[in-house]
C-alpha cells in the first residue's frame, strides 16, 4: 500500500512539473494541458485501480463539475490583477475571490437541492 501511495505522488507531481516546464516555453500549450481535467482523470484512475465502487467514481466526477464552475472567475481576475497588484497580492486575492464566489455559489445551489458543503 505504501508503494502505491509513493507511485501516486510521483506520477501526479511529474505531471505538474511537466506542465510548469512546458509553460516556460509554450504558454498556450501548457495552459491547454493544465485546463484539461487531468487531476480528475488521474483521481478517477486511481480510485478505479483501487477497486472503489462505481458510485464513488461517479460522485467524484459529478461534484468536480460543480466545484469547477466557481473557480473560473479567478482565471479572468488573475491576468488583470497581476498587472495592477503584482504576483503575491493577486495570488492571495485570487484565493479569497474563489472562496467568496464558492460560498455564494454553494448557498445558491443548496436552494436548488445540490449540497456542496
Amino acid at each position: 500500500m505504501a508503494m502505491l501511495i509513493i507511485i501516486k505522488f510521483i506520477v501526479t507531481a511529474a505531471i505538474i512539473v511537466l506542465i510548469s516546464e512546458i509553460a516556460k516555453h509554450f504558454d498556450r500549450v501548457a495552459a491547454l494541458i493544465a485546463s484539461l481535467p487531468l487531476v480528475t482523470l488521474i483521481t478517477l484512475f486511481w480510485l478505479y485501480y483501487e477497486n472503489q465502487p462505481d458510485e464513488k467514481l461517479a460522485n467524484h466526477a459529478y461534484y468536480t463539475f460543480w466545484y469547477v464552475i466557481p473557480t473560473l472567475p479567478m482565471f479572468l481576475f488573475f491576468p488583470w490583477g497581476i498587472k495592477v497588484f503584482g504576483f503575491w497580492v493577486t495570488f492571495i486575492l485570487s484565493i479569497f475571490l474563489t472562496i467568496i464566489i464558492f460560498l455564494i455559489y454553494a448557498m445558491i445551489l443548496k436552494k436548488l437541492g445540490i449540497d456542496l458543503i
